[in-house]
């Protein structure tokens, strides 16, 4: 109970400071919002502290996204914050619990609702394309929208998916991609073509000279 009790207050914690930081920021939004259509949404995972805002904005009403959460020990704490901002969440990965998420993941699709995915979760290595996020959107043939933010100002963590927060009064850039049809390709072309998208979409919205 009290260890549930501390969960729960860090969890409100850091959606407090989440806000305080977002409220602060100018922000830009680019790209199309999710549409009708059931797909497989990627970020990195270094893009994860302020990327529940960009659902906001994207997402349209009555429809659901699922973020795949691994079973690794930060993993329950993602999944009680994304609920502060209506967003489900499927635990597993290709580490552990992947059959059992994999077969949440088709369920999700066959619902007609979106399945969000860190593909270089929950440990690397840095901005790789995993096996699983591309597998399921060619064996469900939905299409796959990249989710990116790019930060004016920001911290930088010291850690393996060089996590950036950014600092209050900085400006944002959030961008979710047209809707890329990987059908017909096979597995590593698929990922090449992400990894080149996410390339292109840094370049556009960097904001390094």
């Amino acid at each position: 109970m009290v260890k549930s009790f501390k969960e729960t207050l860090l969890s409100l914690v850091i959606v407090f400071f989440q806000w305080l930081i977002f409220l602060t920021c100018i922000k830009s939004y680019r790209g199309e919002k999710i549409d009708e259509k059931p797909c497989v949404i990627l970020f990195w995972h270094g893009r994860l502290a302020l990327m529940p805002f960009a659902f906001r904005h994207f997402r349209i009403k009555d429809k659901k996204a699922y973020v795949m959460i691994s079973h690794h020990k930060d993993g329950q704490r993602i999944a009680n914050i994304i609920k502060f901002y209506d967003l489900n969440s499927v635990r597993g990965s290709t580490f552990k619990g992947a059959k059992q998420a994999i077969k949440e993941s088709f369920k999700i699709l066959d619902e007609k609702n979106d399945l969000v995915i860190t593909p270089d979760g929950p440990r690397g290595p840095f901005h790789s394309i995993s096996d699983g996020a591309v597998l399921i959107a060619l064996k469900k043939n939905v299409k796959i929208r990249l989710l990116n933010y790019e930060s004016s100002n920001f911290w930088q963590f010291k850690s393996w998916d060089k996590m950036i927060l950014p600092k209050p009064f900085s400006r944002i850039v959030y961008r979710l991609s047209e809707p890329l049809d990987i059908s017909g390709l096979e597995k590593e072309q698929a990922k090449q073509l992400i990894q080149k998208e996410f390339k292109k979409i840094y370049q556009l919205d960097s904001f390094k000279e």
